[in-house]
């Protein structure tokens, strides 16, 4: 019974950690990407027309 103690406290410290280092890395702006996901959408039809056109002559 023990062992079980002993390893919910070392997940609850891992998970600690995990979620220290995620939040970190939110505050540092890790993840903040407002413009590419807006322009992805918009380049990625014309570079696959691009390469079936270079293909194709």
């Amino acid at each position: 019974m023990s062992v079980i103690y002993l390893l919910i406290t070392i997940s609850i410290i891992v998970a600690l950690l995990f979620l220290y280092a995620f939040i970190k890395a939110v505050r540092q702006g890790q993840f903040d990407d407002y413009y590419t996901p807006s322009v992805r959408m918009l380049f990625d039809d014309e570079t696959k027309q691009n390469d079936n056109k270079t293909n194709k002559d």
